[in-house]
């Protein structure tokens, strides 16, 4: 059995030489994986990188695709099911890490003297989407003492989108890319919005309108970003924190992510179950920050000094 996966995956590599040794892996730098290489291939496990379609899957051997991800709008599902290539994503892998993301970026904007910190009331905070990371973000906001309001209607939950617009200091965006979300962000929603609101979209690039964002004048928060990795310079400019799609990437997070993809791969195969996946040593959990600024204030620093690096930056993030 052969499995062909995404190099930057921790501990995927380690678990499976030290515990399957009968499986051959062979680990590829997201640019190598293309129909050749994975040709041979029983297993395929990607993150965003990679785009798994047909043009990618047509004649190869390929039984299983796992994204070591919550999302997987990068994966053509209903290809792989119509060719009876079971898939699958890891949803809540890494809930916390973006839910911390999340309380860091609202913390971090207190001091750039935004009028609705200004107020002697608790902000109001809009979830929009209320899965794995907007549940543990409306739980961290109401321990600080914010109004929350929530907003999933295909879950039957909380108020409408406009009354989110109309009634949030901080709207934040916790939702798969799909037709249905595509620009959910968009002119129209922006100018129902309060004035100043604070805009933050961790969820997908393309959930928020990028042009209509910069027009709108908002501040805002993005960690993804439409057309990644070749993101636009003025919308990183005007971000009030910007950060290379790293708001998952913790040590628990990735080792959530890479112990889910063993499990279904386990089930799949009939191979026995990893129960310990690596350990963090070889891991800085700390991200390099030799100034005293806080830490998403010196990754915005480094993205708007060389957007362009956007993919080397996030490749060389150390998990937190």
């Amino acid at each position: 059995m052969r499995i062909v996966c995404d190099a930057y995956i921790p501990f995927l590599l380690e678990a499976v030489r030290k515990e399957w040794p009968q499986v051959e892996i062979i680990p590829l730098k997201p640019e190598e994986i293309n129909t050749s290489s994975i040709r041979n291939a029983d297993i395929l496990v990607v993150r965003t990188r990679t785009k798994v379609d047909e043009e990618l899957l047509s004649g190869s051997s390929v039984r299983l695709v796992c994204t070591a991800t919550i999302g997987f709008d990068h994966i053509d599902t209903a290809y792989c099911e119509a060719h009876s290539i079971r898939w699958m994503a890891c949803p809540g892998c890494n809930a916390q890490a973006v839910c911390d993301y999340i309380e860091e970026a609202i913390d971090e904007s207190k001091s750039s003297n935004l009028p609705i910190f200004k107020s002697s009331n608790p902000p109001t905070i809009g979830v929009v989407g209320v899965g794995h990371v907007g549940s543990l973000v409306a739980q961290m906001a109401e321990r600080r003492g914010m109004k929350v309001l929530l907003n999933d209607p295909p879950k039957g939950i909380g108020v409408s989108l406009d009354e989110i617009a109309q009634k949030c200091d901080i709207i934040t965006f916790h939702v798969p890319l799909d037709a249905s979300t595509y620009h959910l962000c968009d002119e129209s929603f922006l100018s129902k919005c309060k004035p100043n609101a604070l805009i933050i979209n961790a969820a997908r690039g393309g959930v928020v309108d990028e042009q209509a964002l910069l027009r709108s004048g908002h501040p805002f928060i993005l960690d993804t970003w439409e057309n990644e990795p070749d993101i636009h310079p003025e919308v990183v400019k005007k971000a009030l924190r910007a950060s290379m799609h790293i708001a998952g990437y913790s040590v628990e997070g990735k080792r959530n992510a890479t112990r889910m993809c063993l499990n279904e791969i386990a089930e799949m195969f009939g191979l026995p179950q990893i129960k310990i996946i690596g350990s963090q040593d070889h891991v800085t959990t700390t991200p390099q920050n030799k100034s005293n600024e806080p830490w998403l204030a010196a990754i915005t620093q480094s993205l708007k000094a060389h957007p362009e690096q956007f993919e080397t930056l996030r490749k060389n993030y150390p998990l937190r």
